[in-house]
């Protein structure tokens, strides 16, 4: 933590707490947050350093339930709703569900037809993005060190299928056709998670092995719900862009509106929501870019998510197959980090190919430069990679937790 704890500043309170600890932050601590207030969706804000700022709403209520002994009772309640429109449960903590009516709540920014016209984004791109999301997003995340240290020691660590089905839901979730509709899942996914993040906020600081690996003693602040945000629409679009997927202006502007809702409702506060991609990439080269690296922990949860495509492998998907993508996405330096393999055949595949297949699909290209068993493997690849994406979206409950890591197995190694 440095030469202060910000927990013991943070004791004082509130925007009080919050200033202070900015006050007597080092210079390099306090230069680090260079982003203006002036190109997010509101336009103007208070311009904190927003590694400083958590949920002053959501954190002390969960802190609350937790201590209280309510979450057991909340879980079983909120199994229930399940839909956006539907009414809160009858039985709610009443300080829970003043939180949950305002939580819900669409801002006065929404724009029903930017999401309407996502809706034609998401219908036109659905392989791309889940491609996208469960491994270009879903890889990043394990070289993001305070998300990778979070997820690992944390209860979400001691079921990783189950974490990634939560991961997958909220990508899913974005994607339907209703997602933010009365009938749609979208905010009751976010509102759900948003309690899960003021848990683990509690919870976490009390584990010592959290304790003996982050260099913080409050996790999932602003900065770090910025930098998984980045995870997802920034990095997507910009795989996307690379590959030259051809989007009208229109479309991505709505394909942003629709993550600029989601990290509203997630909790993330409008001042440090990006109004748009050249927003988001600038600051997505200051918040993300830079702090990427391995972690034990890291390293772990990659193994995991490499490994998962086992049970549907079908001679398709296999760690080999899952590692070069990885590479291909993520670049050479992150698939270093996670200690990936180089496999000659499928890195030269997908080098070599990819594009060409891509365009073949948009209408670019009318001939494929290969082989058809080529096209006809990229073509299978690309599909199996969404079924392993989406073949843990079982029906899920996504709950509160009430401790961390049970199962925590002692300090994870590295691998040599």
């Amino acid at each position: 933590m440095g030469e202060f704890s910000r927990r013991d500043l943070l004791k004082a309170g509130g925007a009080l707490g919050t200033i202070g600890a900015l006050s007597f932050a080092t210079p390099a601590q306090a230069r680090v947050w260079t982003w203006s207030p002036s190109g997010s969706v509101a336009g103007t804000g208070a311009g904190l350093d927003p590694r400083w700022v958590w949920d002053e709403e959501a954190d002390p209520l969960v802190a609350s339930l937790i201590d209280r002994g309510d979450v057991p009772r909340v879980n079983a309640l909120l199994r229930t709703w399940t839909k956006n429109g539907q009414p809160l449960p009858d039985g709610l903590p009443a300080d829970l569900r003043a939180f949950m009516e305002k939580a819900r709540s669409m801002p006065a920014w929404a724009d029903r037809g930017k999401l309407a016209t996502a809706v034609e984004f998401n219908d036109k791109r659905g392989l791309y993005l889940g491609v996208l999301y469960g491994f270009a997003s879903g890889m990043i995340s394990t070289v993001i060190p305070k998300e990778a240290r979070a997820v690992y020691y944390s209860q979400g660590g001691a079921d990783m299928k189950d974490r990634i089905s939560k991961t997958a839901k909220l990508g899913y979730d974005i994607g339907s056709r209703n997602a933010y509709d009365d009938d749609g899942e979208m905010i009751v996914t976010c509102v759900k998670t948003r309690l899960v993040h003021a848990a683990v906020r509690h919870l976490l600081p009390k584990s010592p092995h959290w304790q003996g690996a982050a260099d913080e003693e409050i996790p999932i602040s602003q900065a770090d719900m910025m930098v998984t945000w980045h995870s997802l629409p920034t990095t997507v679009m910009k795989h996307l862009t690379s590959w030259k997927v051809s989007i009208p202006d229109h479309e991505s502007v709505a394909f942003l509106h629709s993550w600029q809702l989601a990290g509203h409702m997630l909790g993330i506060k409008d001042e440090y929501i990006p109004a748009s991609w050249a927003e988001a990439n600038s600051q997505a080269e200051q918040v993300l870019d830079p702090i990427l690296a391995p972690t034990p922990e890291g390293l772990k949860l990659a193994d995991i998510l490499l490994n998962l495509g086992a049970q549907i492998d079908a001679g398709i998907l296999s760690k080999r197959i899952l590692g070069a993508f990885t590479r291909f996405l993520l670049g050479d330096q992150i698939a270093e980090w996670l200690k990936i393999r180089r496999y000659p055949f499928w890195d030269g595949i997908l080098d070599t190919f990819w594009e060409p297949f891509i365009a073949v699909r948009e209408g670019v290209l009318k001939v494929f430069p290969g082989t058809d068993n080529v096209y006809w493997l990229l073509d299978e690849l690309i599909r199996k990679l969404v079924l392993l994406y989406l073949s843990e979206l079982r029906e899920i409950s996504i709950e509160i937790p009430v401790a961390n890591n049970p199962n925590y197995p002692g300090s994870p190694a590295w691998r040599s």
